[in-house]
């Protein structure tokens, strides 16, 4: 039986092999992963230099020469940012996004393949989004973003039906306190996404009312990111926007169903208090207050 350690090197040894990391000329298109990659992450929207990097993880000699190979092949143009000549923005050229559109299909048919060959479909991607939510915890960006975008829906939906597993009498959210999208957005409040990448991994939003109080509402992590402390950054950033927008009085409900919850509100400085509400799937009540 292989030890931790031993699966962790057997597992990155399949990935290298699969994703063709060490192929001259990744999926046929001559030219190795790491140029493809830079091509990839500036059709995908990125043109700051420095973020693209970031991005990708890579020192600035590497990614100056991963530029320069790709200017060279005529796929790129870099040029000075119009507001901050420190700074370097790349595009690419009509050549470049056909080279892209070429990576996306091939790319596409790829995985469609990997995927075909397994029987548990479902339990291979769960797998995969633990294995990346795991590796890329500290690229996890909060956005804040309109509740009724479509990776805010994507969090919504998956949250409800998460609850719909978990309390016993199910849950259906016509017959929750529902907060409108107006009040979760600025100036009454917020809804914030985590993001791994283009995948939204959690959520929480901050409604504004008309008593003295605002609301948390919707605080919900994927099951791939749970154990990254992603809640309680969700919450601290919650709170955050509560001061910005001048809330020193916070309120929240849940179920004792979910215990991890419960846990983190007593953990971060949320009392309990009396019911506050007649919504008919709470049974825990907290109250924070907050400075400006």
């Amino acid at each position: 039986m292989l030890d931790p350690i031993s699966r962790v090197r057997r597992f990155n040894r399949a990935v290298t092999s699969a994703v063709g990391a060490l192929d001259t000329s990744f999926l046929g298109r001559g030219r190795p992963l790491g140029a493809a990659r830079v091509l990839n992450a500036i059709g995908h929207g990125r043109s700051d230099v420095a973020e693209i990097r970031d991005y990708l993880g890579l020192d600035s000699g590497l990614m100056s020469r991963l530029l320069r190979s790709l200017e060279d092949e005529g796929l790129v143009e870099t040029t000075t940012h119009e507001d901050d000549a420190r700074r370097r923005v790349a595009t690419l050229t009509r050549t470049g996004r056909r080279e892209f559109a070429a990576y996306e299909a091939l790319s596409n048919t790829q995985a469609e393949g990997f995927l075909a060959q397994h029987s548990q479909r479902e339990a291979l991607l769960a797998a995969m989004d633990l294995i990346a939510s795991a590796l890329t915890r500290e690229r996890v960006a909060l956005d804040e973003m309109d509740p009724r975008s479509e990776e805010a829906r994507y969090c919504l939906r998956e949250y409800y039906s998460e609850l719909g597993r978990r309390f016993k009498q199910g849950f259906d959210v016509s017959l929750s306190r529902d907060p409108d999208a107006k009040d979760m957005r600025r100036p009454r409040g917020t809804f914030i996404v985590a993001m791994s990448d283009t995948l939204p991994i959690g959520c929480v939003g901050l409604k504004g009312t008309d008593h003295g109080y605002a609301e948390i509402k919707r605080l919900w992590v994927a099951p791939a990111a749970r154990g990254l402390r992603l809640g309680r950054r969700l919450m601290d950033a919650a709170e955050n926007a509560a001061r910005d927008l001048g809330i020193t009085l916070l309120r929240l409900d849940t179920n004792s169903a979910l215990a991890e919850a419960g846990q983190l509100y007593r953990s971060t400085g949320w009392r309990e208090i009396p019911r506050f509400n007649d919504d008919p799937y709470p049974d825990l009540f907290f109250e924070k207050h907050i400075q400006s």
